[in-house]
């Protein structure tokens, strides 16, 4: 299941350019948050802690509980990371892009298949695994999110399959 992973971001008042690159200037990363009933907010998070945050993430699928500081007072929101920017020489995060989910509505997420395991067919018999899913379309509540789906590949045999009616989906999933 997916891990909830608290970051603190500050409100942006100013939006454009020369904000932007004042926020950058400040050592900061500015993104955006979003979603269906919520008003677009501009933020500015800490470039250390978003960094450090997706060095350590597993899949693409990041549940984020952001703290925003509104004029002094903490309004927490949850999250998932919708895009990053990085800059295509340097690497360094340019922009991140959030989308706000409820704690109790279903969201359509894909999340990548790893195999686990070594095929049998593969080991003993000079067979070749071959994945044709990368990654599955799946529905489920923010907390029942998983980073990754594995799928124990060391019975397949030559000739063997396993299909998506097979795999055994977490909990929630």
């Amino acid at each position: 299941m997916s891990n909830q992973v608290k970051l603190s971001a500050r409100l942006r008042t100013e939006n454009g350019r020369n904000a932007v690159k004042q926020v950058r200037a400040r050592r900061n990363v500015p993104a955006n948050i979003y979603g269906s009933k919520l008003k677009p907010l501009g933020l500015e998070i800490s470039h250390k802690d978003i960094d450090r945050i997706l060095s350590r993430a597993i899949g693409e699928n990041l549940l984020i509980d952001l703290q925003i500081d509104e004029n002094g007072k903490t309004v927490n929101r949850l999250a998932l990371i919708q895009e990053v920017q990085h800059h295509p020489v340097k690497g360094i995060i340019l922009h991140v892009d959030f989308h706000a989910v409820s704690a109790d509505e279903k969201l359509t997420a894909e999340v990548p298949v790893e195999p686990t395991g070594e095929a049998d067919g593969v080991k003993n018999f000079g067979g070749l695994l071959e994945q044709n899913l990368r990654a599955l379309e799946i529905e489920c509540l923010p907390k029942d999110l998983p980073e990754v789906i594995t799928v124990d590949i060391s019975a397949l045999k030559i000739g063997d399959s396993i299909h998506v009616k097979d795999i055994a989906l977490p909990a929630g999933v």
